[in-house]
């Protein structure tokens, strides 16, 4: 990736929250079209991560950068209307609202009707379960067709980046082999993605690259394959990874 530019980017990132350090000095590139993960247990900061991504949370110290633009003042309206958006911890749809218009939030940012006809279409190809479900309210759903819900209508925002916090989260362990194919689907289509996600095994087995967040430090940063091998990770950091 050395070649690229990369699309969204931490540069010696330091946050708090009052007195407390969450991320120390973390440096993060995503590039065009690739799939990367972050993984880390409970308060390692993963979620504070997408937040100063998002700038939600403003760092410190160090730069937030979009584009090559620092965009650490920036409101998350502008990063969403420059290609970065995400599908949230627990899904978190409009449960009232049928899953139609919960769809069409996604493109709230946009005008082009024919543009968001076409991409709805698309939606309910990748995601025919929606297609049947557009005038149900989005409170009546299954957790794994909320999660499509939840998908779709980050897609409708047309990202370059599709940031994804906890996408297995609180699904049946029948439903995560198939939520990991769609994330693939969405990645084949030349979207990029930054997941962060507990299931490390299930996470590296579709990613690019990795980084491991420990005490709020990128610990760990290589290809998906070298953290799948490494022993550290495999029986100190992250034991969920399988193997012999």
């Amino acid at each position: 990736m050395s070649d690229a530019t990369p699309i969204l980017e931490f540069r010696d990132i330091n946050t708090h929250y009052g007195a407390v350090h969450i991320l120390k000095d973390v440096n993060l590139a995503i590039y065009p079209g690739e799939l990367v993960c972050l993984l880390g247990g409970n308060a390692s900061g993963k979620s504070t991560t997408l937040k100063t991504l998002l700038g939600m949370v403003t760092p410190t110290t160090g730069s937030v950068v979009l584009d090559g633009e620092v965009v650490n003042n920036q409101p998350t309206s502008y990063r969403v209307e420059r290609g970065i958006t995400m599908v949230p911890e627990n899904r978190r749809l409009f449960k009232r609202l049928t899953v139609l218009e919960n769809l069409q939030l996604g493109a709230y940012l946009r005008d082009d009707k024919e543009g968001i006809e076409s991409d709805l279409e698309r939606i309910y190809t990748m995601f025919p379960r929606v297609k049947e479900r557009l005038t149900q309210r989005a409170g009546t759903l299954s957790g794994g067709e909320q999660q499509m819900v939840a998908m779709g209508r980050a897609l409708m925002a047309q990202p370059r980046v599709l940031l994804m916090d906890e996408p297995s989260m609180g699904l049946a362990p029948s439903l995560v082999q198939t939520n990991f194919e769609l994330i693939q689907q969405i990645h084949e289509e030349g979207i990029a993605i930054f997941m962060v996600e507990q299931n490390a095994n299930m996470a590296l087995s579709i990613a690019d690259r990795g980084w491991v967040l420990q005490t709020g430090r990128v610990v760990l940063d290589d290809t998906a394959d070298a953290l799948l091998a490494n022993p550290d990770l495999r029986k100190s950091y992250l034991g969920e990874v399988g193997g012999p």
